[in-house]
């Protein structure tokens, strides 16, 4: 075979590749644009239209986009409160269950102590345990905890009793797969150097501020990612423990959206791009890191 069939071969299965990405990118792109679409349409335009179809003329509107913002089905909340509610919950929730998770995962990784191997059972099972098996037990958890009547002089934080026990949860279950995560992580370390640490006099602490927590950065990408998603996408907890319309969080208030008559689809897909912009975002400033962190780089 000649230099100039190799070539036309290579070049052959080259397009034959971008022809599989393309059509494997439109399939898993075409409910994106199908739900924006409907949300850019007016409701006979989308009534009487396909839904991947670009509005024409009178069908295409922002009102949608506007409504799903401003105008929500609880009476005393709109979506702007529902977003602020939701990030109140998912950025603590996130930050405490990666640190603890993080430093969980130092203790087990770095240091030998006895029943180790048991806690590390127990976090590997945390991981399993579905949230449906525990909401009997957790709402006569905060039953008994009673943090309306602990909180009750705190205005501020009174009325977001049900918020705050949301980050508590969040947290707590979060913890298991964070500790895996980064004891996985922690694995892949070269050992020598943190001997050379303790050589040299350092502490426990001092070894994790000075060079473990530094070199954690791609890994604290991914736990981020995963838990802000899991924590802003949750329904079922959210669902249980906020009973006050002010501290609906974003899922809550979309599920709102839903009417009881009259299906606004266009309302509906707009406000749920609106309520996937945080997640996106977190994905665009710290996709990086995450590839990093995927791969096992320090």
């Amino acid at each position: 075979m000649s230099l100039a069939d190799d070539i036309r071969s290579a070049s052959v299965s080259r397009y034959g590749l971008y022809t599989v990405i393309a059509v494997m990118a439109a399939f898993y792109l075409a409910p994106l644009e199908s739900g924006l679409m409907t949300s850019i349409k007016t409701q006979d335009a989308f009534i009487n239209t396909t839904p991947f179809i670009p509005p024409f003329g009178d069908g295409f509107t922002l009102g949608p986009w506007n409504e799903a913002w401003a105008q929500m089905q609880g009476p005393l909340t709109d979506f702007s409160g529902a977003l602020y509610n939701s990030a109140f919950v998912a950025i603590p929730a996130t930050v405490l269950s990666g640190l603890i998770g993080s430093i969980a995962a130092y203790g087990l990784t770095n240091l030998n102590w006895r029943g180790q191997a048991g806690v590390l059972i127990l976090f590997v099972a945390g991981m399993f345990v579905p949230y449906q098996s525990v909401l009997v037990p957790l709402t006569r958890f905060w039953t008994i905890v009673g943090l309306h009547n602990h909180l009750a002089g705190i205005p501020f934080l009174a009325q977001r009793v049900g918020l705050i026990e949301l980050i508590v949860t969040h947290t707590a279950y979060g913890i298991p797969i964070c500790t895996i995560l980064f004891r996985s992580y922690y694995a892949s370390f070269d050992q020598s150097m943190l001997e050379a640490a303790r050589i040299d006099g350092a502490t426990f602490t001092r070894i994790y501020r000075r060079i473990i927590f530094p070199l954690s950065k791609p890994m604290f990408a991914v736990v981020l990612i995963y838990q802000f998603t899991q924590v802003w996408n949750d329904f079922l907890f959210a669902l249980v423990l906020v009973s006050s319309p002010t501290s609906e969080v974003a899922t809550i208030a979309l599920n709102k959206l839903q009417g009881s008559m009259v299906q606004q689809y266009n309302i509906q897909m707009a406000a749920a791009f609106i309520a996937a912009l945080p997640t996106l975002l977190v994905y665009v400033l710290f996709g990086d890191k995450f590839a990093e962190g995927v791969a096992g780089e320090t």
